[in-house]
């Protein structure tokens, strides 16, 4: 359940549990209530005795009411005892000469009975029939005979004790309504909250994982809610950061083996062309062929050095995205055939015989400059570690997966397997001992690799046919 769903069930729980206790608590209160009304608490004493003292006392008032000089006097009067009676829950009639002067308080069917009774005893006494009480009292005021009767019944609710009920139902109520408040408030928190929680404790864990260098953390949140894409983002931010922390690190150790390379690259020419100068200066060539020869290897020397610091120079401008590129639709068929008629003979005489496969029509987006360095430089890297008099390259070209695949391949001695992912990293080459430097400056693979990312193409290297190394390129179709 998503915690959207949660917050609605909760506000709508939140109003309904209380307002369904409230109503629960409220009709238990109105029973308790009618149940009081109905089956009463009597006079609130427990023994006769105590009725016959009360009723003596309000016959007394009431014998003083009696005396006012006024009809209307006495009734006010006997109103104003209206009160004591209510909250002792007695009924009070008085009649003057046999007529009814004043009558307060509910009736009931046994009044007539127990007046009945009281007149055998004169009209004055105490009677019961042990639910209704009657004490009855005769006063001569004036010459009038008066009789005041009070009734009782144990069944009948008196005032103060319907007050002390209400009261204790209205602190029940108001007593519920707060518990259900407080005690649905709590459990609802709890409802929505542990949902919270846990994939909070998992964030929090998580994040102190990546501070610690544990880059391969991950969180598994199984649950579908809206933590779910925030624990695959943080995934995926694992991932990159990893990704990146390793491009870092390989790009430190690509650093390290650039200046290794360089300086070692640059050394061997530099040494050679210090002893063949300090040669010269000692005299050790004495005839002009000598000299000629000590001469022609500086110049050499230092040829190497210039094309070392122009492949450099040139892959530090790929590597920074400054090198001109002009991509424009190719015909890398027509392009490749051209290629070959131009550069065959001349690698022919040195060694490396070129021909074709085929090719297949293709149309794709390239800088020919580029393209023209790309094959020049595979041609180099085949020339350069041919173990045979006369190798042999075959070029060929065939539609592939929305794209074109280059491939050349060579008959040399082949690569390592090992060695085929690294083939394209600045200044690796097949001899980790980097004995001979005059075999290649390790930067010409490198610069490929990187002018055919240019081209938003792919290149690998693999085991040749014939054994030797093929390197395959595929660049994406354009339609021209």
């Amino acid at each position: 359940m998503t915690i959207k769903k949660r917050l609605v069930i909760s506000n709508i729980l939140m109003i309904l549990v209380p307002v369904v206790i409230t109503a629960l608590i409220g009709l238990a209160c109105v029973g308790m209530v009618w149940y009081t009304v109905a089956h009463g608490t009597g006079l609130g004493i427990e023994h006769n005795d105590d009725f016959y003292l009360a009723s003596q006392g309000i016959s007394k008032m009431a014998e003083s009411a009696l005396r006012g000089a006024t009809r209307a006097e006495q009734i006010d009067g006997l109103t104003d005892l209206s009160q004591l009676l209510d909250k002792n829950a007695m009924s009070l009639i008085v009649d003057a000469d046999g007529e009814n002067l004043y009558r307060y308080g509910n009736s009931a069917d046994a009044d007539s009975a127990l007046r009945s009774a009281i007149n055998e005893l004169n009209g004055e006494g105490y009677v019961s029939n042990g639910e209704r009480e009657l004490y009855a009292h005769q006063v001569s005021i004036n010459g009038t005979i008066y009789r005041i009767s009070i009734f009782a019944s144990h069944a009948e609710l008196s005032y103060g004790t319907l007050k002390v009920v209400v009261a204790l139902a209205v602190i029940i109520l108001l007593f519920g309504i707060f518990m259900s408040i407080l005690l649905t408030n709590r459990f609802l928190t709890k409802f929505v909250f542990q949902k919270i929680e846990r994939p909070l404790d998992m964030l929090s864990e998580g994040v102190r994982q990546i501070r610690d260098g544990n880059l391969d953390h991950r969180i598994v949140y199984e649950t579908e809610d809206e933590f779910a894409p925030i624990c695959s983002d943080f995934n995926e931010m694992a991932v990159r950061l990893k990704e990146s922390v390793d491009l870092t690190q390989q790009h430190e150790q690509s650093r390290k083996e650039l200046l290794a390379g360089i300086s070692h690259d640059l050394r061997s020419p530099l040494t050679s062309i210090r002893a063949y100068v300090e040669g010269l200066l000692d005299g050790v060539p004495k005839t002009p062929e000598a000299q000629r020869s000590y001469l022609e290897t500086i110049k050499n020397k230092a040829e190497d050095i210039d094309r070392l610091v122009e492949e450099l120079f040139m892959f530090s401008k790929m590597e920074l995205g400054e090198y001109p590129d002009h991509p424009k639709l190719l015909r890398l068929d027509d392009e490749i055939r051209q290629f070959v008629s131009s550069v065959g003979p001349e690698y022919s005489g040195k060694g490396l015989q070129i021909f074709t496969g085929t090719l297949s029509p293709a149309t794709v987006s390239a800088d020919p400059e580029q393209l023209r360095r790309v094959l020049v430089n595979i041609l180099e890297n085949s020339l350069t570690y041919k173990d045979k008099e006369t190798g042999h390259l075959e070029i060929s070209l065939q539609e592939e997966k929305g794209g074109f695949r280059l491939s050349l391949c060579d008959d040399g001695p082949g690569v390592p397997a090992e060695s085929l992912p690294r083939l394209f990293d600045a200044f690796y080459r097949g001899d980790p001992a980097r004995q001979n430097p005059n075999r290649g400056s390790g930067l010409g693979l490198s610069i490929v690799a990187g002018a055919i990312r240019r081209m938003n193409g792919k290149i690998h290297a693999e085991p040749g046919k014939d054994g030797g190394l093929a390197i395959v390129i595929w660049l994406p179709k354009t339609e021209g």
